[in-house]
């Protein structure tokens, strides 16, 4: 029985996971961007318009510029994928409609990226947005700092903002949906002595597999932000596929967390999710979920209405014992699939009894320190017990000794149960027949549709898309 659980937690897990691995093969390899070197003189700004501009084309602008140049685009819908590349183009700003993004359109069909940053630092991109590229909207790699703002990234790509082997950079002010990854994504953050922070802000993902996915991320902090009507809405994930294991050092803190119950397998603005894992679906219904980590801190978010769980936590049982492929991946420290050091504190669940998550916390007590305090959970007929037979260890004062984490491989055993469970027949049923509580508006958004009969969350074609966040 112990072998067949294995496996089968193996096989849910993956699921769980897979999407971050998607078409990361052929991005370029990790360089050192450089020297930049300035335009002579000064900054200029170039003008791209489709009539009376200096440019016709973006990439023309983009190419003509020099660092620290500014190159502004009038609205228009402009059918390219545009690529900034090289330490020449250091520190050039692209900015199109700052209030309305929607108005500068970068259609980019059969293109790879909308728009790709790479070894170039410093660059901004504001106020624009794409649509029609196969694998990401805006695309940062091998850059030390970024600014993507007040940016529209709508599918059906594989990530609609995406940052990968780099460093210190904002993603703020911006909306991503109808991705067959993730809305969101930081991965493969390198090591740093001195880290720079990430800081996310004020974004909002909706209508894809994954509202955000962090595969070995460090460093970020994730506020003021809204991830809803997703399948899954906050996965950071250890992988081997990318470098730098695990993920670490990341704050969640103060966000919107809901309605993550879309069941894309019955209908999506993009086609079928085939999973890696060849019959199991992925599966849906879950707030925030650390897949491996150590130093994270999830706090203060409003987390509710997730007909699985709201905030859980579960130990990367792939990569358990897998030393010879850790070594290839420049794994960082022991045991990266380990949960360790992290804290689950101050969260608010079930948004007053209106919205309740199936079980407001999961936790299969893997790894050490980790330790959940003043959570505020929910309370009435309709979630399931907290989920774990073990104990939730309380956050200690400073200076006391750590909380005291106890594995439990059955808690493990259930919680795969469950998850296979939410995946039979790709019409999971939360919680088996107990009714959920379950609002239609929040802060202004609404959910795809009010599921009946404990079916999951089908998105309808008309569906009115929320505002981008200002």
């Amino acid at each position: 029985m112990k072998t067949l659980m294995r496996s089968l937690t193996v096989a849910v897990v993956a699921a769980v996971s897979l999407p971050a691995l998607a078409s990361a093969a052929d991005y370029p390899p990790p360089s050192n961007p450089g020297t930049p070197q300035p335009r002579p003189g000064g900054a200029k700004t170039l003008k791209v318009c489709k009539k009376g501009g200096q440019y016709k084309t973006i990439q023309k602008g983009v190419d003509a510029a020099q660092a620290g140049d500014t190159v502004r685009v009038c609205n228009g819908t402009y059918r390219e994928g545009v690529k900034v590349e090289g330490a020449k183009k250091q520190g050039i700003s692209i900015i199109g409609n700052k209030g309305n993004p929607a108005k500068v359109l970068i259609n980019a069909k059969g293109q790879r990226h909308g728009v790709i940053v790479n070894s170039a630092n410093d660059v901004t991109l504001q106020g624009l947005s794409t649509n029609g590229y196969v694998q990401n909207g805006f695309f940062a790699v091998n850059v030390d700092g970024y600014k993507m703002d007040r940016l529209l990234a709508t599918g059906t790509g594989v990530y609609g903002l995406y940052a990968f082997n780099s460093v210190g950079g904002e993603m703020t002010n911006s909306q991503a949906y109808y991705h067959t990854d993730a809305g969101f994504y930081i991965g493969q953050t390198p090591k740093q002595e001195k880290p720079k922070r990430t800081i996310v802000r004020n974004v909002s993902s909706w209508g894809n597999v994954l509202g955000w996915s962090g595969t070995n991320m460090r460093y970020v902090n994730i506020t003021r932000s809204y991830f809803f009507n997703n399948g899954t809405g906050i996965v950071p994930n250890t992988l081997v596929s990318e470098k730098y294991p695990p993920e670490e050092d990341n704050v969640i803190e103060n966000n919107d967390v809901f309605w993550n119950n879309f069941n894309y397998y019955k209908g999506a603005p993009f086609g079928e999710v085939k999973p890696a894992t060849g019959s199991v679906p992925y599966p849906v219904g879950v707030g925030i979920l650390l897949f491996g980590g150590r130093d994270h801190t999830v706090s203060k978010n409003r987390v509710f209405g997730n007909w699985g769980a709201g905030v859980g936590l579960v130990q990367q049982l792939l990569l358990v014992g897998a030393n010879a492929d850790l070594e290839k991946a420049e794994a960082i420290g022991p045991e990266p699939w380990n949960l360790r050091d992290n804290q689950v504190v101050g969260n608010v669940m079930g948004n007053g009894g209106k919205d309740l998550n199936g079980r407001d916390l999961f936790y299969d007590g893997s790894g050490s320190g980790n330790c959940f305090s003043d959570n505020q959970l929910s309370e009435g007929v309709g979630n399931l017990p907290d989920f774990s037979p073990v104990a939730f260890p309380a956050c200690n004062p400073p200076g006391a000794p750590g909380p005291v984490d106890t594995f439990n491989e059955a808690a493990q055993g259930e919680a795969v149960g469950w998850a296979l469970a939410l995946a039979d027949e790709k019409n999971p049923a939360p919680g088996g027949t107990i009714a959920r509580a379950f609002s239609t508006s929040y802060k202004g958004y609404k959910p795809f549709s009010k599921a009946s009969g404990g079916a999951y969350m089908v998105w309808k074609k008309g569906y009115k898309a929320p505002p981008v966040p200002k």
